[in-house]
């Protein structure tokens, strides 16, 4: 396994990291992680170099860190280094840091957590830690043993990385990245501008939540298939990502063990600067082809859910992007009643906003439920 330093710090860590918020559940249940399944995942990513496992409060309905616990206790808490978030929408105090760490302590099972991150940072949450005196609560975190090392993930715009980057002596970050997102959020400024003040740099969401692996359209498959060296989509995308010299760990949200494995394979040889002149070429064509398609650039992260009226708006935007990319929206109008019966109907929208407030992409998700409920009415 390729290990990359973990920024000014003197220590490595596994190029691939896993991510915990993608894991196979039971009856289409997100509380319901299948165990079994996850508990192989887990021993055979760690077996083949694997320390680094990303969770969070929020995944899996508040389950995932809960199954992690239980994974690590076989044997496995000693040779990995745990990375959970904050859920900082729950903080209402600089005490209520303490009391959701101490939660996820003992959910993780731990006396102390590796990475600790806040979760979403944006421009409206970050005066909420300055006033709650974060910094404050980190130091003490620190001092006391129950975390090593302080970041934050991000959903904003440059400006805003950049103010929380220059606000404290950050260990880390985690922000996403990937091919069709280079110059979005943070992007490959923020990533450079983290990494030079000696922070390490984490990426989530190198796939685009699957986007750039699923029914990948013909077009863009006769991209990839022009290239000398046959690689799968999602190896074209991590390598991608993997490309970039400042990228400490690549975080995966691996559903099945066949995942695990492919990743792994391309994390030992996806060293940086290593892609060609010409295979970096291959993507600018990629990035075309999937701009002509794409509807509504949601990543199905869930933060959306539950909706006070039902509608399961990532499912609808997935399936409403899918329609579009694969040429199928005139069947998916035909079948619109058939959907609503299982994912809400968008027209009952009631215009609240939390779906707005919650959203990492910072989609105007109540005017896009408009807008495809007038696009889906209209029948072939």
């Amino acid at each position: 396994m390729q290990r990359r330093r973990f920024g000014r710090h003197d220590f490595d860590v596994s190029a691939l990291g896993f991510g915990m918020m993608r894991l196979p559940v039971i009856d289409n249940d997100p509380a319901k992680i299948d165990e079994d399944k996850t508990t192989e995942m887990v021993h055979y990513a760690v077996d083949h170099g694997v320390d680094y496992i990303d969770n969070a409060y929020a995944y899996h309905r508040q389950q995932s860190e809960i199954v992690l616990g239980r994974i690590l206790k076989d044997g496995l808490r000693d040779r990995v280094k745990i990375a959970t978030k904050c859920p900082v929408r729950l903080v209402g105090s600089n005490a209520g840091f303490d009391r959701l760490l101490d939660t996820q302590l003992g959910k993780l099972q731990t006396d102390c957590i590796d990475m600790y991150l806040l979760h979403g940072l944006s421009k409206g949450q970050w005066p909420k830690m300055v006033e709650y005196n974060v910094f404050e609560f980190f130091d003490r975190a620190k001092g006391d043993g129950r975390i090593r090392f302080a970041g934050y993930s991000f959903h904003d715009d440059l400006a805003t990385f950049k103010t929380i980057v220059d606000s404290y002596p950050w260990d880390f970050c985690q922000i996403q990245f990937n091919y069709m997102d280079e110059h979005f959020q943070a992007g490959v400024e923020g990533l450079q501008y983290a990494s030079r003040k000696g922070m390490a740099v984490v990426i989530m969401e190198p796939l685009r939540g699957g986007k750039l692996v699923k029914n990948v359209p013909a077009e863009v498959q006769a991209v990839w298939d022009r290239a000398p060296v046959k690689r799968t989509p999602a190896e074209w995308g991590l390598r991608w990502v993997w490309n970039h010299p400042e990228v400490t760990v690549v975080l995966s949200g691996m559903g099945a063990v066949d995942q695990v494995r492919e990743n792994v394979r391309t994390a030992e040889t996806a060293f940086p600067n290593s892609l060609s002149e010409k295979e970096l070429a291959l993507y600018e064509e990629v990035r075309e082809s999937y701009r002509r398609r794409i509807k509504i650039n949601c990543t199905r992260c869930q933060y959306c859910q539950p909706c006070p009226q039902g509608i399961a708006i990532p499912d609808w935007f997935d399936t409403y992007n899918s329609a579009y990319m694969y040429g199928s929206r005139d069947e998916l109008a035909r079948n619109y009643d058939r959907f609503k019966e299982g994912a809400g109907d968008p027209a009952k929208c009631a215009d609240c906003g939390n779906c707005e407030a919650a959203c990492p992409q910072q989609l105007p998700v109540r005017q896009l439920l408009k807008d495809l409920n007038a696009d889906l009415s209209r029948r072939p």
